[in-house]
């Protein structure tokens, strides 16, 4: 989920600079509202720090001796998957904190954004259910 989300913070909100945390609530188009919406884009960042630090730690203590790399793949796709469609269900669809690109194609930006999200759960799932069962 970390990665997920520093994987949105980092690409749309300060890459491509398409939404910040609230933007859709509180639209950017002032100093003062840019500063409110980069704040929460830090303490979102921050957040995600905190789940990839507590996933680190998952992995460490409960890693096996030998390595598994297509487990270990799968759980990454299927923590970014998580985030993506819990964040695209909550702030996108739900709370209209803010869209993945506003304007033009917004629907179809926000659907692609769970769409994506959809995809990396289910083959995150398939490569740990098929290291399950060899």
């Amino acid at each position: 989920m970390g990665l997920g989300g520093f994987f949105d913070g980092i690409v749309l909100h300060q890459i491509l600079q398409w939404h910040h945390l609230i933007s859709a609530r509180h639209p950017p188009d002032s100093l003062g509202a840019l500063q409110d919406n980069t704040l929460l884009d830090g303490l979102f960042h921050a957040a995600t720090y905190l789940f990839t630090a507590v996933g680190i730690w998952l992995v460490w203590k409960n890693a096996p001796a030998q390595r598994d790399t297509a487990t270990f793949v799968g759980t990454l796709l299927v923590g970014w998957g998580l985030f993506n469609v819990i964040e695209g269900l909550i702030n996108h669809q739900i709370l209209g904190l803010h869209h993945v690109r506003p304007g033009p194609g917004q629907l179809a930006y926000d659907l692609g954004f769970l769409v994506w999200g959809a995809f990396m759960l289910a083959a995150g799932l398939r490569l740990i259910r098929s290291r399950q069962m060899s």
